[in-house]
């Protein structure tokens, strides 16, 4: 596979890859981490990586659950911040053994954004990115009554009011180059979804994931912007231009310029609008967010000069959306660290 398949797909126009260090089935051992990427360098490929050390969550989530601690709030017990310090740690220094750049997602505390600190102030080229969950949830959330700390369930867990300014200032100081939210949604009241009878076992077996693409932007404009943590241009950066420009989409997307491709997002910066589930469309029953309460809220989307979201209603058409081959990063380019040599 990494010497046929992510070298084809890399020429098809999939110029970035994720990697998990995390999870069953998915947690990559430290040899693998390094062939995908030795991979990675040769093809020119940016790889992410979901840092969290899957031996020492194991071990802790069977020790939880011999002492009965099996409730949803023990999701975050589970996974503390030094699992999730000691793996950044750990495939940062496997990146630079190769010299290949790698951005480490999902970061949710200031002792991995350290690490991430420290490979940039050393030239190496690490990138960082977090998500709402880390700025404005904490693993207080977890703790609702039955199962209503479900809803909260992501990896890694949101934490505590340190972790959150410490991620802010990664965003206000450029550690973090981009802001995304781990969409990844499971409806609530569902046998399928967040209360999967086995979930009421252990919080081991709830869907690991929330909602958040549709209240990403308004989240970081409100508590960013707004407040004054961040400035606009920082808020069109960490949300849209960086992303182009490190995953090969620029300057066709990220930027406002002649041969672009008009995307488009109006905002009001006054708006007030209290986050609910009834006002939003994604797939999902409900939203960790429900009740918080923003300024600065998207009234028009334009996609490739057409207008497709019109004050919060979808006006055009559902299959007017199209495939973007993307281009090789040259935020993925060696920072020219003599690397070991080729595989035969």
């Amino acid at each position: 596979m990494l010497g046929q398949e992510l070298p084809a797909l890399v020429g098809d126009g999939y110029t970035s890859f994720k990697v998990f260090m995390t999870y069953q089935d998915l947690a990559l051992s430290d040899i693998q981490l390094l062939e995908v990427f030795s991979t990675a360098r040769e093809t020119g490929a940016l790889v992410m990586v979901h840092a969290e050390n899957y031996d020492a969550i194991r071990f802790l989530t069977e020790r939880l659950e011999r002492a009965g601690n099996t409730a949803p709030r023990f999701h975050a017990t589970s996974r503390p911040i030094p699992v999730e310090r000691e793996a950044t740690h750990r495939a940062i220094s496997l990146a630079q053994l190769v010299d290949v750049p790698i951005m480490i997602v999902h970061v949710s505390n200031g002792e991995s954004m350290e690490q991430i600190r420290w490979a940039q102030s050393r030239g190496l080229k690490v990138f960082g990115e977090t998500c709402p969950q880390y700025l404005v949830l904490t693993e207080k959330d977890l703790d609702g009554l039955n199962m209503e700390g479900a809803k909260y369930v992501c990896s890694p867990p949101p934490r505590d009011e340190a972790s959150q300014k410490a991620c802010w200032l990664g965003l206000e100081t450029g550690v973090f180059q981009v802001y995304s939210s781990d969409h990844c949604p499971f409806r609530y009241d569902s046998p399928q979804g967040k209360l999967v009878p086995k979930g009421r076992t252990s919080f081991q077996w709830v869907p690991n994931g929330i909602p958040g693409v549709e209240t990403r932007l308004p989240i970081l404009f409100s508590e960013g912007v707004v407040k004054g943590r961040i400035t606009l241009n920082q808020f069109v950066g960490l949300t849209a231009t960086n992303h182009a420009k490190m995953y090969g989409l620029h300057p066709k997307k990220g930027t406002i310029a002649v041969g672009a491709d008009a995307d488009i997002a109006i905002w009001d910066p006054d708006r007030k609008v209290t986050i609910r589930q009834e006002i939003l469309h994604h797939g999902s029953d409900y939203t960790p967010y429900e009740g918080l309460e923003v300024t600065g809220w998207p009234v028009t989307t334009i996609v490739r000069g057409k207008t497709v979201v019109r004050d919060g209603a979808l006006v055009g058409s559902r299959s007017a959306g199209q495939h973007v081959s993307r281009e090789l990063s040259p935020y993925a380019a060696p920072a020219g660290i003599p690397a070991p040599p080729a595989r035969d």
